[in-house]
């Protein structure tokens, strides 16, 4: 099982690190070990002092695909979900800068928090529904997919003509703006419309 991570997928997001919007996908690759699970407390780690919440809608993966047609991507996946990408976003700077791989940004072990799934057919329209992120009770992100610069399918099939896609794949879509820090003693809860999917502390 593997993570693909969405980079720079929502203008808003792209505009407010002032990062151009890209032309084609941007992924990266996040390991097992980052998965947290069940609401389990985030710890924060100790290489940081910098880390950032980024919710985003996460696809999980149900058949075996490799350059999979934009209009079959819809058949690779039944059920949505939540996560959070947590960024060490000192780290990921200091590697910007020097211009080297910044995985040690987002990849750290606990870096992805994950939600349960909900079947496609108890969401509607994958494409236009609303989801949100709340830090002590208070929204500080609303995202849609219809604002994505590149859809669900269009990303299914670019990131496959590169990496085989595996059933129980994790696909990470992209955050939208709102993007900021937590610190120790934070609460995060994270919906699907009113549907509460995520909720943990940081400790």
């Amino acid at each position: 099982m593997k993570i693909i991570a969405i980079g720079r997928n929502y203008i808003d997001h792209a505009k407010e690190f002032n990062n151009p919007v890209p032309k084609e996908p941007v992924f990266f690759m996040m390991p097992e070990t980052a998965l947290l699970r069940n609401n389990h407390p985030f710890f924060y780690p100790d290489f940081s002092t910098d880390i950032h919440y980024e919710v985003e809608i996460v696809i999980r993966l149900n058949r075996l695909g490799k350059n999979i047609a934009t209009e079959f991507a819809h058949r690779y996946y039944s059920e949505i979900g939540l996560g959070i990408d947590f960024t060490a976003r000192d780290l990921q700077k200091n590697c910007k800068e020097k211009g080297l791989p910044w995985e040690m940004a987002k990849s750290f072990d606990g870096a992805a928090p994950i939600s349960k799934f909900l079947p496609l057919e108890k969401i509607g329209d994958i494409n236009n529904i609303n989801f949100r992120l709340e830090l002590n009770g208070n929204i500080v992100q609303q995202g849609n997919p219809k604002d994505m610069i590149f859809p669900i399918d269009q990303l299914i099939a670019y990131v496959s003509k590169f990496t085989t896609l595996k059933i129980g794949d994790l696909l990470f879509t992209g955050t939208p703006a709102g993007v900021g820090p937590v610190k120790i003693g934070d609460r995060l809860t994270a919906y699907i419309e009113d549907e509460k999917m995520l909720d943990f502390v940081i400790k």
